[in-house]
């Protein structure tokens, strides 16, 4: 446990830089969402930094492809690519742009950005997954505010339909969006209702920070027979940057330098 403590900690301060250093980008969802992939990646998935598209790996689909600081620093810290190709976010020429590309950045599995294309992709190669009899977990990571857009459900529908017990999604429950408050954009709510209806297997995360709730999960997920398994974790916007934490603004605009200090000398806490 302390590994992985100590390890999310190293990814929130390289969110923090890379994003400072590029004075642009999206660092309240990557803060909240910053468990879900130390764990998975560290632990949970099936992953070979020497050769990032084996055939029997699992696969991670980033849907918030907006988030892609905490994806960036979560493959640099497993060691799919230099940590100081993190320094070049969204330069002109990096293979680090604004959204994940899944043809640039070792460990990309998909390419995201148009919310809602992730998790349908996702399905998609769980679909595939299982008319191969292969044997691989397909991951997939939400946010709350893009459960608004209709092809999520779309996707949820299929994934049902189909009984894809293979696939596994994460919504990122901070309750912000880049507008406000979810409830009062377009409510999601009730989330577990709404994939209930649609025939997943429901999984609710009381803190998704935790990294025991969030194994005990996963671990759950893992043995369902014949459906789909959604993981809702509540979590913090901002986590563990004081100023940024439930603060809406923070959702697309990069620290300047005295606030990247100060969050920096925060996480060293």
């Amino acid at each position: 446990m302390a590994f992985l403590e100590e390890t999310v900690r190293g990814i929130r301060k390289d969110i923090v830089k890379m994003i400072g250093k590029a004075a642009s980008g999206h660092p309240g969802g990557s803060l909240s969402s910053a468990e879900i992939l130390t764990l998975l990646y560290f632990e949970q998935m099936n992953v070979d930094v020497n050769n990032p598209r084996k055939e029997d790996r699992d696969r991670f689909v980033l849907s918030k492809g907006h988030a892609a600081p905490v994806l960036y620093a979560t493959l640099a810290a497993k060691g799919f690519f230099p940590r100081a190709e993190l320094e070049n976010l969204r330069q002109l020429g990096s293979i680090l742009q604004g959204h994940p590309d899944m043809n640039k950045v070792p460990g990309v599995d998909m390419s995201t950005g148009s919310l809602g294309q992730g998790i349908s992709v996702a399905a998609g190669m769980a679909l595939a997954g299982k008319m191969d009899n292969k044997d691989h977990k397909i991951y997939a990571l939400l946010g709350d505010g893009e459960l608004q857009e209709g092809l999520v459900w779309e996707a949820a529908m299929a994934a049902s339909h189909y009984q894809l017990n293979n696939l596994i999604a994460f919504v990122d429950n901070n309750n912000l969006q880049i507008d406000g408050a979810i409830c009062e954009v377009m409510s999601p709510f009730p989330i577990d209702g709404k994939f209930e209806a649609f025939g997943w297997n429901v999984i609710t995360v009381e803190d998704g920070h935790d990294f025991d709730e969030l194994r005990t999960a996963v671990e759950v997920a893992k043995k369902s027979e014949d459906k789909p398994t959604v993981i809702i974790c509540k979590t913090v916007k901002g986590k563990c940057v004081s100023f940024m934490e439930n603060n809406a603004g923070w959702h697309g605009k990069g620290p300047n330098a005295d606030e990247v200090k100060q969050a920096l000398a925060e996480l060293e806490a």
